[in-house]
């Protein structure tokens, strides 16, 4: 419940927080964003966060950015979990079977988790010439998807062995409608729980790539790129550090738990 709440508060954040903002993302007030001194203001009724180095809302800017880490977490878990649950049942499927399906699929998967994720990632964004929302999103989905496979496939080993499951091949139904109609929703469950835990893995990605310089280019404002930015005032601006760290503790927390409880909820058996 308390997850589940965090992300919903996340995700309004993200949604409604532009809407309530007195500057936009990219804009610059020299008028009200610079305090006497000539540095940023810190916060205050027109900038509950504060302005950063550039005289910018950061309150705006830490809202477009959520609207645009957790599309980006989201869709890459939408990616993952698709390649993964395809991979995983068909492997766990033609496991011990004349087909080498299974052992092709689990080499290639052995191959790809023996390299770091962060730094599989890394490597693929450096790679880019240029990137983008899409170009990222599509790298964490592609790289992202090995972990479910894995669990997908021992569970569909399970599955495939249960009597109605044999008394369906046995009246003659296709291999790939019994793996739709009988295998799938049967580890959906599982799943599920895996892609919620996985999208805070993502927002880690995402913003470890933008805080290293490979992520989404500026103006354009992410999670990542604010540490980055404010790293150097950590001292005499905190706040320009801890807003965006914040968010991210938050959404790693709130879709940890949320996963957590998903677990507890669609398989008691394993609390």
């Amino acid at each position: 419940m308390l997850g589940a709440a965090i992300v919903l508060a996340l995700v309004a954040f993200a949604v409604f927080g532009p809407l309530a903002a007195h500057h936009g993302p990219l804009q610059s007030d020299f008028v009200r964003g610079v305090s006497p001194s000539g540095t940023p203001v810190g916060p205050n009724a027109d900038f509950p966060l504060g302005a950063d180095r550039l005289f910018r809302d950061e309150f705006a800017r830490l809202a477009v950015a959520g609207r645009l880490s957790l599309f980006i977490a989201v869709a890459a878990t939408s990616i993952a979990s698709a390649l993964g649950a395809a991979v995983g049942i068909v492997a766990g499927w033609y496991e011990g079977s004349r087909v080498p399906v299974d052992g092709a699929l689990m080499r290639f998967a052995d191959v790809m988790l023996a390299f770091p994720f962060l730094m599989l990632v890394m490597a693929i964004g450096a790679a880019l010439d240029r990137t983008s929302a899409i170009t990222i999103l599509v790298t964490l989905g592609a790289t992202g998807w090995l972990g479910i496979a894995r669990i997908l496939r021992a569970k569909t080993m399970q599955v495939r062995g249960l009597e109605y499951v044999e008394a369906s091949r046995a009246l003659g139904q296709s291999t790939p409608r019994v793996m739709m109609k009988h295998v799938l929703p049967n580890i959906a469950g599982p799943l599920v729980v895996t892609a919620t835990v996985m999208v805070a893995q993502m927002v880690v990605a995402d913003s470890v790539l933008s805080y290293l310089g490979v992520g989404i280019a500026p103006p354009t404002p992410t999670w990542g790129r604010m540490l980055f930015e404010s790293q150097d005032d950590v001292m005499s601006s905190p706040w320009l550090f801890a807003a965006p760290a914040t968010a991210i503790l938050l959404a790693v927390w709130g879709f940890n738990m949320l996963g957590e409880g998903l677990r507890d909820a669609l398989d008691p058996r394993e609390t």
